[in-house]
């Protein structure tokens, strides 16, 4: 039953590793190949995305579950942002409401692609994952 559940852990980390590193080289591809500039508010989501690749990446080499406090924490921040920013995108309140970004206003979408989905919402769903990978790790590690 323990190596059952230690594979579990693994699976866990995994997926979770697997989330960070896709979101990350999502952004970097949207900044860098399709040289979309990043808002403020993006820039926020990328501080508490990118450590998340390291992070998860060594608790996976050394099947270390303590790091997953710590991504409970930067994914639950990062997505909080994520969401705030598709609010600011999508809920005319908020948009109207928002102080201006830098350069380049955060209402800004440079995709929509099916009428909802935006970078904030692909990074939303980023974190979300880390977020419930994390919560899962902590229960199944008895922490």
């Amino acid at each position: 039953m323990k190596e059952k559940n230690q594979k579990m852990i693994e699976n866990l980390l995994s997926i979770a590793w697997i989330s960070s590193f896709i979101a990350t080289l999502g952004s970097l591809y949207f900044s860098e190949i399709m040289k979309y500039t990043p808002c403020n508010l993006c820039w926020y989501q990328r501080i508490f995305m990118y450590p998340l690749v390291i992070i998860l990446g060594i608790g996976l080499s050394k099947k270390d579950t303590s790091i997953a406090l710590y991504t409970l924490i930067l994914s639950s921040i990062g997505g909080c942002i994520s969401l705030y920013h598709y609010g600011v995108q999508k809920i005319s309140f908020l948009s109207e409401n928002s102080v201006s970004c830098g350069i380049v206003p955060c209402t800004g979408e440079y995709i929509n692609w099916l009428g909802f989905i935006t970078i904030p919402f692909l990074a939303l769903i980023g974190f979300t994952i880390i977020f419930i990978t994390s919560i899962l790790i902590l229960k199944k590690a008895g922490r």
